[in-house]
């Protein structure tokens, strides 16, 4: 990968990002308006004796969640586009590679996603009261690396659609069996060995229990470390498959 090329490649990202009121919105409203909707379903629950409230148990986690959801969608479409309107055949033409490229997005929608977390976390902590154990920042930084792994998986599937429609159909198919599986509603312990053993190779898995590391312990501990090591190494696996499946044009 070029510095420079890969450099400006994430600065034309963002400027584009930066122009699309409606994704902006989509990346910083809506995950507040959600933390509001999870605040109002949990605040009347009371927290078992020595136990965090399910409010901080569920809200912790969809602080990882909802950017893994909102940039899987937003970067599998947005590739789309490139593809099918020709920009990215011109784009390829030049000293770009597929790796300046992917790159780039990881790098660009990384950093939309750590304004994002903050704006969220933000709201959780100052607003409705979430309490944790650990530094928020390190919730700032799963939820980061969460995006980033997302932004390489939407690459990666975007390769395989032909349409918008078919690049959002791969929601159920990525994104639902990672948040049945990562942990949330039935601890991964208790599953069924199948269904640990699947649990075991999805990254957001990982990216939960470091979370969860954070809620429960003041400082960082070797799990939450190993956890993050997991989640940034399937992200970096995915944008070089991306990178090997990339199609100029879509079909």
């Amino acid at each position: 990968m070029n510095p420079r090329i890969l450099a400006a490649t994430t600065g034309r990202i963002l400027r584009q990002l930066r122009h699309d009121r409606r994704t902006v919105a989509l990346l910083l409203v809506v995950p507040s308006v959600l933390l509001a909707l999870v605040h109002s379903m949990y605040v009347d629950q009371p927290a078992p004796p020595g136990q965090p409230s399910t409010f901080d148990r569920v809200a912790l986690v969809m602080l990882g969640f909802f950017p893994f959801v909102i940039m899987f969608l937003v970067t599998s479409i947005a590739m789309l586009r490139e593809r099918t309107t020709g920009t990215l055949e011109r784009l390829l033409t030049t000293p770009l590679g597929k790796l300046d490229l992917l790159f780039g997005y990881g790098i660009a929608f990384g950093l939309a996603a750590v304004v994002q977390a903050v704006v969220a976390s933000v709201v959780a902590y100052g607003v409705f009261g979430l309490d944790t154990a650990g530094h928020s920042g390190l919730v700032v930084l799963v939820a980061a690396l969460n995006a980033v792994l997302a932004v390489a998986l939407g690459l990666f599937c975007s390769a395989f659609a032909r349409t918008e429609f078919q690049a959002v159909q791969f929601m159920p198919v990525v994104v639902v069996p990672q948040l049945l599986l990562c942990g949330l509603f039935v601890p991964r312990g208790e599953m069924a060995g199948w269904l640990q053993a699947v649990s075991d190779v999805l990254p957001l898995s990982y990216a939960v229990e470091a979370l969860q590391e954070v809620g429960a312990h003041a400082e960082p501990t070797g799990t939450m470390w190993r956890d993050v090591a997991v989640v940034a190494g399937a992200a970096a696996l995915a944008l070089v498959l991306a990178a090997a499946t990339l199609r100029r044009r879509s079909g």
